[in-house]
């Protein structure tokens, strides 16, 4: 009998799962992490109280004063994030400006990596998980579960510019591609992009050790795997901006969102002009956790105020050209594993809570 009733349920969840039929555009999800990134930039643009001090820069003050500065905060961040605030916020969505009362936040009581981007990506505060050293992560994620929906198999990679991705997304137990830090990847037809991509992470100086790469070589990557093998989820895990605030370098922090912007328009350009994935994939963006402000803001962590404040950005077809969300409203991180799910045609089920998806983020019903 009991055996009978394990049947039964399994064959319930199975129906759920498959049941979900597919209303909108989206075929293929590409998600970003960006480490440590605060809303404040995204939506306000260089911080006076930062970009001046001496203590907080090596570069030339006139110089970055004309690369960031702006008497504005509207003229500020179009500066610093030209592609957010041109394309997704005229095609897509931005939640998370606290001076609207828009919040966005992470469950999680830590406010810091491990903890932030297994929130992410398993849509699930685990309080176990309390530490940067945690090993590999007991709860299923939403890209090992996509990965074994029909369709999806096999088409799922990840490309981490921190080597504690591996444990986060548990690369032990799924066997997924993920491609850490001076980890190449490896196939019999690679590309001459492709090779010369697994050259660059090398030829890069280990500015903050072997732990991590710089998000120029992660990029370069993932932007050629795409062109050659078009996955149909990925997960692409930037680092640079934490590395730097870590550092107390505002200029080089300004400076990695900067690229990051450009590297994302480049990838959103280069997928709008690829038959596979033009006009049906979805590219959703966030921070693993904030940081801190004033003198607080090298650091992060749940003694460091503000550094649970987030935010998230979106675009793609089934998402609503709503940009800036200006209504007083809350999300949180542990939503996101389930709206890129929904957006794929499923509903992410498991051994563990899911948070609700972010229902606004689609025109999905």
């Amino acid at each position: 009998m009991k055996s009978k009733l394990l049947l039964l349920s399994f064959l319930l969840m199975t129906t759920i799962t498959s049941s979900f039929a597919q209303k909108g555009k989206t075929k293929n999800v590409i998600l970003i992490s960006i480490d440590g990134y605060r809303w404040q930039e995204i939506f306000k643009g260089a911080d006076s109280s930062l970009l001046f001090p001496r203590k907080y820069r090596k570069q030339d003050s006139a110089e970055l004063v004309k690369k960031y500065w702006a008497a504005t905060p509207k003229e500020r961040r179009e500066k610093l994030m030209p592609f957010f605030w041109s394309t997704i916020a005229k095609q897509g969505q931005l939640y998370g400006n606290r001076d609207l009362k828009n919040y966005v936040n992470v469950k999680n009581k830590y406010w810091f990596s491990y903890p932030g981007r297994s929130e992410t990506l398993c849509g699930y505060f685990d309080p176990a998980i309390n530490s940067n050293s945690y090993p590999d992560n007991p709860n299923e994620n939403v890209l090992e579960f996509i990965n074994k929906q029909k369709g999806y198999q096999n088409k799922v990679v990840t490309f981490a510019g921190w080597d504690a991705v591996a444990q986060i997304v548990n690369r032990n137990r799924n066997k997924m591609p993920l491609y850490n830090p001076y980890e190449d990847v490896k196939d019999a037809k690679l590309t001459e992009a492709q090779k010369l991509a697994n050259e660059m992470q090398y030829l890069l100086p280990d500015y903050f050790g072997k732990s991590v790469r710089f998000d120029l070589s992660t990029y370069a990557m993932a932007k050629t795997y795409i062109a050659a093998n078009h996955p149909k989820l990925v997960y692409i895990d930037f680092v640079d901006p934490d590395d730097f605030g870590h550092s107390g370098e505002y200029d080089s922090f300004l400076d990695a969102g900067h690229y990051l912007d450009k590297m994302i328009a480049s990838l959103w350009a280069s997928l709008q002009a690829d038959p596979f994935y033009k006009d049906n994939t979805t590219i959703m963006i966030c921070p693993d956790h904030g940081r801190g402000t004033e003198k607080g803001w090298v650091s992060h962590g749940s003694g460091t105020t503000h550094s649970n404040e987030t935010w998230f950005a979106v675009i793609g077809p089934d998402t609503p050209a709503k940009g800036e969300m200006n209504t007083e409203g809350q999300i949180y991180q542990d939503q996101f594993a389930q709206t890129l799910a929904y957006f794929l045609g499923f509903k992410f089920t498991t051994n563990h809570p899911v948070g609700e998806r972010v229902e606004s983020a689609m025109s999905l019903k």
